[in-house]
């Protein structure tokens, strides 16, 4: 007897080059004929997660989905193969990335970003990303078929969050969902909600990614969040590069913190029946996550797109997603798996 159908809709953090454990979350759960992907909102790296992910659907299927997620993370690594990285393996995800932010180059460019405005560049400036998101097919990613696509910016003038969905996305929207401020200038972009030439930052300053726009009511109830960004660190950063990072941390995890707390609140409200079932969404909220590992890697390793590290993560989000289809996957269209009122207790 078939399985039935799980309907879920994924919420794709950003993370820069951490987002492989997204693409290795991704091509584990495409694997699963009765799980279906309906909605996606994702944030500069997941951004472009969500973007190989619909594009490879739409013209090839879950097949097509997964081979075009290879296909940007190769894009991502500067590579053709992951296992040209491999004989760096044996040193382990937690001492490759210390070597990495401990090395000059490294030091060199983050204190740059530090002294200087990407500005000061002039005509020499250049996104690195472009490169990557003006391969993609654009029909493919804002097709009216499922799964939908929503990605978040942060509008600078304002500070408040801009999603675009549909045609309006394009290269300058996916863009603009990973522009670090210290890293990228602004990416200008019309913005016809405003009807005046905006610009805009990374999403993840004010959501990371945004759940609201999956609220739709034609979308499932139950959202899967892949998370990129440690909730918690038991340690106390003491390093100017601990420090900085954990502040990005707090600062990313933040806005997705807020909306988690007004879902645990509704939900309250509905099951002790001072809101009326059906006058509020009752959202289903998923988890799939690696804090330990997340844990024990650094800033810089969301910057520097090591092959070696890619390749792990890809490993280690394929292993996490393992695990919630062993442990967790039961739950969706039924109950939360994630305990809100735990988390803030």
């Amino acid at each position: 007897m078939a399985k039935a159908t799980k309907k879920i809709n994924l919420a794709l953090q950003g993370g820069g080059a951490h987002g492989a454990f997204t693409w290795g979350v991704l091509d584990r759960l495409l694997q699963e004929d009765d799980l279906e992907i309906c909605g996606m909102s994702g944030t500069s790296a997941g951004a472009l997660n969500g973007a190989a992910l619909k594009s490879g659907m739409i013209s090839g299927g879950r097949q097509g989905a997964r081979d075009n997620l290879e296909w940007l993370w190769m894009q991502v690594a500067g590579v053709s193969d992951l296992r040209m990285g491999d004989w760096m393996a044996p040193f382990g995800l937690q001492v490759l990335s210390k070597q990495i932010e401990y090395s000059m180059p490294f030091a060199m460019g983050d204190a740059m970003t530090r002294m200087m405005s990407p500005y000061s560049y002039g005509p020499l400036y250049k996104n690195p990303l472009r490169d990557i998101v003006e391969k993609f097919n654009y029909e493919q990613v804002c097709d009216d078929h499922q799964p939908v696509f929503y990605v978040g910016a942060t509008r600078v003038r304002n500070g408040k969050i801009r999603v675009f969905e549909g045609d309006e996305i394009g290269p300058d929207a996916l863009m603009a969902s990973a522009c670090l401020p210290t890293v990228f200038q602004a990416v200008e972009i019309f913005d016809k909600k405003t009807d005046r030439k905006e610009a805009f930052w990374d999403g993840g300053f004010t959501g990371n990614p945004a759940l609201f726009p999956l609220f739709n009511p034609k979308l499932p109830e139950d959202i899967v969040i892949i998370n990129i960004n440690p909730l918690e660190r038991d340690t106390i950063p003491t390093t100017p590069q601990e420090i900085q990072n954990r502040v990005n941390e707090i600062s990313f995890n933040s806005s997705l913190l807020r909306e988690l707390r007004a879902i645990e609140f509704v939900q309250r409200l509905i099951e002790e029946g001072t809101v009326e079932s059906g006058k509020m969404s009752r959202v289903r909220i998923h988890m799939i996550a690696d804090d330990v590992l997340m844990g024990k890697l650094s800033a810089a390793t969301k910057i520097v797109p090591n092959p070696t590290v890619i390749g792990q993560l890809k490993t280690a989000g394929h292993a996490a997603a393992e695990a919630f289809l062993r442990d967790d996957v039961d739950n969706i269209g039924k109950r939360s798996s994630v305990n809100l009122l735990e988390m803030f207790a």
